[in-house]
């Protein structure tokens, strides 16, 4: 697939008076075509620069954005223009025009652009109906509700065909409900007119529901990049590790004791791991916690265990599950 952005040793540093402040540190990733990416981390962590870096809405302070190939910082106003028509963004307050209809709100880039009204409201109808909200064409925003809203702005993306859509916390101000359903939408939409989407967020269940790879940004910091489905059985930075494994409100029972957290796919969930270890090595686990979810599409599942304080038999446990396919790896004490 063709490489959309390339990002390489980008810096981003905001200065006043006599203060700055670094938001991004020597970056390095790219996005390529018709993948879901997921740019996670928590608030100020420097996620939302980095989006903004993408259609150069924010000027890096050192390295290079490339779009297609093209170096954004190289580029005349007037091909950055070209550029950002191609780029578009939906935020979680939605954005949308109060004083105006629905049509008119999925119109109106379009009237920006020059298109003939015939031809705006024809595709502003057609992406209404992509988004399911056609009959509400004639309503006014405040008649919808906070998911409908944000279908409307979807739909006012999609007019001009955008070839990549930047999400920046667009499910943040919605319920769970209605986010489980936009990011549906999103995922059919990618499917289905083959749209690259970035997904900007704090929330690791919006990237293990749709996204296909993940960039994990910590304190400006590139902490971790790979596929959602390998990141989740097996991270490697501490700012993945706080973002996969489940909570744990248990302590371990004695000061020689050793917690590890044990993930396994859908096709080895039907396995009776605990059973199978202890009539083969005779040793026992306590199970702090454990849960399931689906990552992209396919069951995971995660436990966190205690194990026995004797150290051979700890080694004994994590060979036994790691021989049986298993990804194990120790958990921190709090």
């Amino acid at each position: 697939m063709a490489e959309i952005f390339r990002l390489e040793n980008v810096t981003k540093v905001y200065r006043n008076d006599k203060t700055e402040f670094t938001a991004l540190k020597n970056i390095n990733l790219s996005i390529t075509e018709g993948e879901i990416f997921g740019i996670i981390g928590m608030s100020g962590a420097g996620k939302s620069t980095l989006v903004r870096t993408l259609n150069r809405l924010e000027d890096v302070s050192e390295g290079s954005v490339s779009f297609y190939g093209k170096n954004l910082s190289e580029l005349k106003p007037s091909e950055i223009r070209k550029v950002r028509r191609q780029i578009a963004m939906i935020f979680q307050s939605f954005n949308l025009l109060s004083q105006r209809s629905v049509l008119s709100n999925v119109m109106q880039p379009l009237k920006i652009a020059g298109v003939s009204r015939l031809d705006r409201k024809k595709k502003a109808l057609e992406m209404l109906k992509v988004v399911g909200l056609e009959e509400k064409k004639h309503q006014f925003p405040s008649r919808l509700s906070g998911g409908q809203k944000q279908r409307v702005a979807i739909a006012r993306a999609l007019a001009s065909d955008p070839k990549v859509l930047l999400c920046d916390e667009a499910t943040s101000a919605l319920d769970p409900k209605i986010t489980g359903e936009i990011l549906d939408l999103l995922k059919e939409i990618n499917e289905t007119r083959n749209l690259t989407i970035v997904i900007i967020t704090h929330e690791m269940s919006v990237v293990e529901k749709i996204c296909d790879r993940v960039a994990i940004i910590d304190e400006g910091n590139l902490a971790e990049v790979g596929e959602v489905k390998e990141i989740f059985r097996n991270p490697t930075s501490e700012s993945a590790k706080r973002l996969v494994f489940p909570s744990n409100p248990f302590d371990p029972s004695s000061p020689d004791s050793r917690l590890i957290r044990v993930a396994f796919d859908g096709l080895s969930a039907g396995r009776p791991f605990i059973a199978d270890l202890v009539e083969k090595t005779g040793k026992k686990v306590n199970i702090l916690c454990a849960n399931t979810k689906s990552v992209g599409g396919v069951g995971y599942g995660q436990m966190v265990m205690e194990l026995p304080e004797n150290k051979e038999d700890q080694e004994t446990v994590i060979d036994f599950f790691k021989s049986s396919g298993l990804s194990v790896q120790e958990v921190e004490r709090a």
